[in-house]
């Protein structure tokens, strides 16, 4: 299927899910300017791109103002994982919230289509289950986790804002938890965490008791619901849930690892971290609805992707 050529600035370009999102726009045949200031993306991630003839690098840090020009704007710049949003707590609430001022600045003045990565985490730890996109969510607003929850609280205002405002054409995904090749090893999430754990034969390390659920999206399912999101007509901003609503207790999963590994690690258990959400499903209903998406990958098929991704690079 032939695409319209579009020139696209996906910000966090680097990272996990943003140098997926650059190579299926690349794919898609549209010019990718990547933007990213290596604070938890890697070059790694997008040294097979950088002789493409489509795409173009910049080192940028969203916190600043970003003049260029471009018809379509992903912004998922944002550290993501406890380990890194929590480093430097201010610099996340200004990634997100300085970062969204910026972005939206820029689609205004080009008048360019802007999606939000907004997170799960909006709904911090949730009373309902599984969650729908009306829910208010439950957060802790002077929390260690608060920097990243009401951080991208307050970008979905703004995008809202700015929609009202200003006639912006937005699109806001909320996005669970999801996993693959290039990931960070040491992110601290589960499901990087077990498998570099279980490569090396270390016991795996499982917070609380371990009944606590979570459902995994495999990155190319993501990047599919990112594309399809934005493709939507004008008047549908989301937000929308993005993730896998097959749901796994901690246990399950660190068992899988375990049995794909081939590994001798054993499981130990540590006391669960603050404001840790004992449950995350989301409900894909409107996802499925309006884009006609829903993930395709089964766990086991991603998670052995994903082990041989961390095979080759540990």
């Amino acid at each position: 299927m032939k695409h319209i050529q579009k020139r696209v600035l996906v910000t966090g370009g680097a990272g996990f899910l943003g140098s997926h999102l650059c190579e299926r726009l690349l794919e898609r045949g549209h010019d990718v300017l990547c933007a990213d200031n290596f604070f938890t993306g890697t070059k790694r991630n997008i040294h097979h791109l950088l002789g493409h003839p489509s795409f173009e690098f910049i080192r940028h840090d969203i916190t600043f103002p970003l003049y260029v020009e471009v018809d379509e704007i992903y912004n998922l710049a944002c550290p993501a994982s406890p380990i890194h949003y929590q480093f430097d707590p201010v610099q996340t609430t200004k990634t997100s919230v300085h970062g969204a001022i910026n972005m939206l600045g820029l689609a205004k003045r080009i008048k360019a289509r802007i999606f939000q990565a907004s997170t799960s985490e909006v709904y911090g730890d949730p009373k309902v289950h599984p969650q729908t996109e009306d829910y208010w969510g439950h957060v802790n607003p002077i929390g260690l986790r608060a920097c990243y929850d009401e951080g991208k609280r307050c970008a979905e205002t703004l995008f809202f804002d700015y929609h009202r405002q200003h006639g912006l054409a937005i699109k806001v995904g909320r996005i669970f938890n999801t996993y693959g090749p290039r990931m960070h090893p040491n992110d601290g999430r589960v499901v990087s965490n077990f498998i570099v754990q279980a490569l090396r034969n270390a016991p795996i390390t499982v917070y609380g008791d371990g009944t606590q659920t979570r459902s995994f999206c495999y990155v190319d399912d993501m990047v599919e619901a990112f594309i399809r999101l934005m493709e939507t007509p004008a008047d549908f901003t989301g937000p929308v849930n993005l993730g896998n609503p097959t749901e796994f207790t901690i246990v399950e999963l660190a068992r899988r690892v375990i049995d794909l590994c081939a590994s001798s690690s054993t499981i130990t258990f540590k006391p669960l971290p603050q404001d840790d959400p004992m449950q995350r499903k989301p409900d894909i209903s409107l996802a499925k609805k309006r884009l006609d998406w829903e993930p395709a990958v089964a766990l086991e098929e991603g998670l052995a992707r994903t082990i041989a991704y961390f095979k080759e690079t540990l």
